[in-house]
């Protein structure tokens, strides 16, 4: 049945169907009336089905919760009149309630129904577990915003492919994009920019537009809301001490003001890595730690990123007061400061009963302890916050960075970084050789895809660099693929994408066609040399 991810196991009686029509049912078992809410708003607004309330024993769809299985485990069976969901948890039900859409074909992912019959489920069974815990993907909203309701969207098309980890990032140099009320000039003054660049950084254009946008606290709150609908987790990620110019533009003392004039600092019109960072006082962190109250009661998450990454450290080596602060805690140099400021908060989060999460620089200078870590600048970071017993999250750029070219050739728009074709996606392995079979390779909590928006304007362009490969990496992150890459059946998924191309029609997404990007796509004019 062309199913994606691929499931454990499927078997179907061949020529033998589940007719469904206006008489059909749905019937929620205790713990899955939520689930039950939103599969009877998706099936009816594509079948035209009402669906009502049944009776737990009678026909129909029917589902439940099986404490025998694991929490996202589901179990799906057709047969005698009846099709039952059974998961562990509502998230395994929610998820056997997905691959039940994807069994009536593409045109039960519209939102209007084509046709009111002929609807039918295949007889059989289905039985079906995540391999990873962390199925993730990074939007990033600052260097292009994006709406609410592309954001409602995208969660939408990760539910779709079993995806359960929105990791949101909210600010960066190129724009603050939530509302802290304690602190309101981070979005009067850093939510927006005078312009953006154009193209690659050594063409050096400009598009003299201004860009900007936030989302409200309600925005957020209903984001997540619609996510746990989902049985999606929102992670929030406020970068710092590097990735901060938008802040300091907002708030001139939170900079290096011993060394820069901070006050001229606006939010950056740039791409790159800034020199511009937070100073490291006691205000400061006081600053932040209100910022974090507020996104604390925004976001349920267990854990917060709080970036660490690409922190020059040229203002701290050159400020008087940033030398002092290495003297008065005893540190080694400017690695050891930023892993003190990490540690900081590592241990503020904790008291609050979450859990830090930072890119792989946080390695530097030493770990903050029970901190996790994003790996992203290849597997080497992983492979040793794992071995130290800190757990993993593998992104590294050189396999799952979606805003990294698809193809090779000059109508590709803005061809940036490595190639990274479908296949090598499928391709991807989340645990690298050295720590399959060592115990260090339970730290492996997940893996994620990495969307980052400077050459993405709007949603249009998130599709495109997100899909196909998005559907391969869900299968990578879900699936129970063969560990060595070799391995992988590619023929064979290559045969279900021609399935889900047309499930992606109906979702509405504007992926990367097989045969290249279509015209609107193409971005001609702004084709420059890769960025290697």
């Amino acid at each position: 049945m062309d199913l994606l991810p691929a499931p454990l196991a499927a078997q179907y009686a061949e020529g033998e169907a589940l007719p469904l029509g206006p008489a059909t049912t749905l019937t929620a078992g205790p713990g899955t009336e939520a689930v039950a809410a939103w599969l009877r708003a998706a099936l009816t607004a594509a079948t035209g089905l009402p669906l009502p309330p049944g009776a737990p024993e009678g026909s129909g769809i029917v589902l439940a919760l099986d404490p025998v299985l694991a929490a996202e485990e589901y179990r799906l069976t057709v047969r005698e009149g009846r099709a039952t969901i059974a998961g562990g948890t509502s998230a395994g039900v929610f998820w056997g309630a997905q691959t039940l859409r994807q069994l009536l074909g593409p045109e039960a992912l519209r939102r209007a129904p084509l046709r009111r019959e002929g609807w039918a489920l295949p007889v059989g069974e289905v039985r079906d577990a995540p391999r990873f815990g962390w199925r993730g993907v990074l939007l990033d909203v600052s260097r292009h915003f994006l709406p609410k309701a592309d954001v409602l969207r995208f969660l939408d098309l990760m539910a779709a492919h079993k995806l359960n980890v929105l990791h949101l990032h909210l600010t960066d140099d190129q724009g603050w994009r939530i509302e802290i009320r304690r602190h309101p000039r981070l979005t009067e003054a850093g939510a927006w920019r005078e312009r953006s660049m154009v193209g690659f950084r050594a063409a050096d254009r400009r598009d003299d537009q201004p860009h900007g946008g936030y989302y409200t606290q309600d925005d957020l709150r209903e984001i997540v809301a619609y996510a746990a609908d989902r049985q999606i987790t929102v992670v929030p990620e406020i970068d710092l001490p590097g990735h901060a110019q938008a802040a300091i533009c907002a708030y001139p003392e939170l900079g290096n003001t011993d060394v820069v004039d901070t006050a001229a600092l606006g939010v950056w019109t740039d791409w790159g890595i800034n020199p511009n960072v937070l100073n490291v006082s006691e205000a400061t962190l006081r600053f932040f730690e209100e910022v974090l109250e507020e996104v604390l009661e925004l976001f349920p998450s267990e854990f917060v990123h709080l970036g660490g990454d690409e922190c020059p450290k040229d203002q701290w080596k050159a400020s008087p007061a940033a030398q002092a602060r290495i003297a008065e805690l005893g540190l080694k140099d400017e690695e050891e400061l930023q892993s003190w400021f990490i540690r900081h908060f590592d241990g503020w989060l904790a008291a609050r009963g979450r859990r830090l999460i930072g890119w792989d620089e946080i390695l530097e200078g030493g770990l903050a302890e029970g901190a996790a870590v994003s790996s992203w600048r290849g597997y080497e970071g992983g492979i040793a916050a794992a071995k130290a017993g800190h757990d993993v999250v593998m992104c590294p750029e050189q396999h799952v960075y979606l805003d990294h070219r698809q193809a090779a050739g000059e109508e590709e728009p803005i061809p940036v970084g490595y190639v990274r074709t479908l296949e090598d996606v499928y391709r991807f392995e989340p645990v690298p050789p050295e720590l399959a079979g060592t115990p260090a390779a339970a730290h492996v909590i997940g893996t994620q895809a990495n969307l980052w928006t400077e050459f993405m304007n709007d949603a249009r362009d998130v599709d495109y660099r997100a899909f196909p490969r998005l559907a391969a990496f869900a299968e990578v992150a879900w699936s129970d693929l063969p560990r060595e890459p070799a391995a992988r059946d590619w023929a064979g998924f290559a045969g279900r994408m021609a399935t889900h191309y047309r499930r992606l029609d109906a979702l509405g997404v504007e992926y990367r066609h097989p045969d290249g990007p279509r015209p609107w796509q193409r971005r001609p004019g702004v084709v420059g040399r890769p960025i290697d």
